[in-house]
């Protein structure tokens, strides 16, 4: 697949920039001269401006003011700088909490904000959409056709829900929409548990620990909600905008693989251009290798939501301010971090922020230009040479296409369900855990690599991994069947095809429900390990760590691989082969350490002749990955070691940014990376 629409078409370039707050400086006009100059020595050639500007913009109900923001963008484009301009409804003005007190939100406790901090409005408010709608709409009256914007950042950071009575009501209402009687909502969530049948809509209410907590099929439904209202709402501020001038695309920032409160992939479908803010922890003991390996699985998310390149919306150039331990990114960290986004898809590094704010709570996270006000600091050079960087490899990069033959499903209503399912271990279902180890022998190797969710369609791949897929919905059934037939190999493991969409439990033995057709074989029961007891297998002559979760199976045609060592069901299947059609379905009975999952993978990939990044041996803390440029395959080498490390190639390469052919032996620095093309 290939991702060569470009995200912001009337300046089709890597952006760098980033949050620019000029309303926090608007009394200190030669700080704003200043910044100008700056911006052009750190090469910044893009801003994004009015986040959180609604108090500036519309001072009092209905007076508006624009002045000011007039003379800042057009500055920033008489020197070079393009805008991407946000509509400010992540944090509303203190007048329009007061005059509508129905916009803050109220919690599951029944209790309302008071105003203060940010993205704690109800999306249901009709007067916050009115607002919204109005500030929106005259904002892109006088900015949607200015040659300096490129595109439309929508609020910030969506995320949360309202318990009010209005969001309670249209709760109501989608659920009518959705199940059409109370006969049929009764049965989807079987609340005839503990005897909790409804009898009128107006009994149900959201899921909270004062009241119903016991109805999973309620707790799913309200998340799904929660997520088709925020993109309603959201829809509402780009139907706003779009009105005026339909052309300037749009994006909302999105929070990766870790917020996973909304359903990104069905908000995504709504946007241009999905855009994310990242915010790694670097240099814990001996661990960036494993944190950028895991940074990189969000990256991939976030491209494969549009199946499209992404920008990074916001990154730090060196220190967050609110972690436990807010520690500096060492010399070479930065580059690396923003190397490795653009490998896996970016056309863009994009900072928070510009200019570090002066006082309240984001004034030690760290920015462009510090509290110095000068270019004289460790962090502003790196910036400025980046920036010098991307300028050069702009035109080969952006556009390039990530292709993948690999697609593993991250489902974000499978996570929901598995929070809540209660067994079999309260005491946790690792979900990220291992789709993070299955990741992990494509990210080492170079294989460019898609996630997914239910939704998708799986037909464009060759090797699909589902791990712990509890909930089938979507009709994945039926796409991960046909995969296989067609001649796909698929990797299921234990606890998948559980319930429904519902959160019901599948009924019977071998039955297509449960893709028992495809694996060749049906659970019987599911043993729980206590944390630090393990079972074990051997596959190959090589013996694996067993640990959460061990299935008791009954093979109905599939070949068993490997066998428990121990315990009661010693001797019984702990990994399975099917062939289903024209191709084939394994699965772990168990969950396993990351080593089976990527000697597994070694094997499948090498049959396919899966693509990689470079003909190469990667050393350890070296990753390695590729975009596809114009008729050149870009290779990004990335080492995430203090010491330097040296990568063993065949054939020629060509440094991208001095044209040096490289042979035999590629030398990267300590935390440093490196772009290459084969000759």
């Amino acid at each position: 697949m290939s991702y060569h629409k470009a995200a912001t078409p009337k300046f089709p370039h890597i952006l760098h920039g980033g949050d620019y707050n000029p309303e926090q400086w608007l009394n200190y006009p030669d700080v704003l001269s200043e910044d100008i100059r700056l911006m052009k020595l750190a090469n910044i050639n893009c801003v994004s401006l009015g986040i959180f500007a609604w108090a500036h913009l519309e001072p009092e109900k209905d007076k508006f003011s624009f002045e000011w923001l007039d003379k800042i963008i057009d500055r920033l484009y008489e020197n070079g700088i393009h805008v991407i301009l946000a509509t400010p409804s992540g944090s509303r003005p203190h007048w329009l909490a007061d005059e509508y007190p129905e916009v803050l939100r109220v919690n599951e406790g029944g209790q309302r904000a008071l105003y203060g901090n940010r993205h704690n409005h109800c999306y249901t408010s009709p007067a916050y959409r009115e607002r919204v709608r109005i500030i929106n709409t005259k904002l892109a009256e006088r900015y949607a056709s200015h040659p300096a914007v490129i595109l439309w950042h929508i609020s910030n950071e969506y995320g949360g829900d309202c318990h009010c009575e209005l969001c309670q009501q249209v709760f109501r209402d989608w659920l009518k929409s959705k199940y059409g009687s109370l006969d049929v909502l009764n049965h989807a969530w079987w609340s005839n548990f503990w005897s909790h049948t409804y009898t009128s809509w107006e009994q149900i209410h959201s899921p909270t620990g004062l009241g119903e907590s016991a109805i999973h099929g309620l707790d799913l439904d309200w998340k799904r909600f929660v997520t088709h209202q925020t993109i309603d709402f959201m829809k509402t501020e780009i139907s706003a905008v779009r009105s005026v001038e339909p052309s300037v695309p749009v994006t909302a920032n999105l929070m990766g693989i870790y917020n996973y409160f909304l359903d990104y992939y069905a908000l995504g479908k709504e946007l241009d251009v999905v855009s994310w803010d990242s915010y790694p922890e670097w240099h814990l003991p001996n661990r960036n290798f494993e944190v950028a390996r895991n940074e990189s699985l969000s990256h991939d998310m976030m491209r494969s939501v549009k199946q499209r390149s992404f920008l990074l919306m916001e990154c730090t150039p060196s220190t967050t301010n609110w972690r436990s331990i807010s520690k500096l990114k060492k010399p070479g960290m930065h580059e690396l971090a923003v190397m490795n986004a653009i490998a896996h898809g970016a056309d863009s590094a994009l900072y928070f922020q510009l200019r570090q704010s002066r006082g309240s709570a984001e004034k030690f996270h760290s920015a462009v230009i510090s509290h110095t006000g000068t270019e004289n600091t460790r962090v502003f050079r790196e910036v400025a040479e980046l920036g010098k960087k991307l300028s050069a490899l702009s035109e080969k990069i952006y556009g390039s296409s990530t292709d993948s033959d690999v697609a593993i499903i991250f489902d974000t209503e499978n996570k929901w369900a598995m929070d809540k399912c209660q067994g079999p271990r309260n005491a946790g279902l690792d979900y990220f855990g291992i789709i993070q180890s299955c990741y992990d022998y494509f990210w080492r190797n170079g294989i460019n690599t898609d996630i997914v969710d239910s939704t998708y369609d799986l037909s464009k791949y060759r090797l699909v991994i589902a791990p712990m897929l509890y909930m089938f919905r979507a009709g994945i059934q039926e796409k991960l069947r046909r995969f296989v037939a067609d001649g796909g190999i698929l990797v299921t493991t234990a606890f998948s095809g559980v319930v429904n969409d519902t959160d019901l439990c599948f009924l019977g033995e071998a039955t297509e429900e449960k893709l028992s057709d495809v694996t060749g074989m049906w659970v019987e029961e599911t043993d729980s390990l206590y944390d630090g007891e393990n079972n074990s297998m051997v596959w190959n002559g090589k013996s694996y760590w067993l640990r959460e979760l061990c299935e008791l199976v009954h093979p109905t045609g599939c070949e068993v691989l490997a066998e428990y060592d121990s315990d009661f069901y010693k001797g019984t299947p702990a990994m399975t082969v099917n062939r289903f059609g024209k191709g084939r379905a394994y699965h772990i009975c168990s969950i396993a350490d990351t080593g089976l999952y990527s000697d597994l993978f070694a094997e499948i990939s090498a049959e396919l002749g899966l693509e990689k990044a470079i003909d190469a041996d990667i050393p350890d803390n070296v990753s390695a990955s590729y975009r596809n440029g114009d008729g050149e395959k870009l290779v990004f080498l990335q080492n995430y070691a203090d010491s330097s490390a040296e990568i063993k190639i065949r054939g020629e390469y060509t440094d991208m940014l001095t044209g040096e052919t490289l042979r035999d032996v590629i030398t990267l620095p300590g935390l440093s990376a490196k772009i290459v093309s084969e000759v």
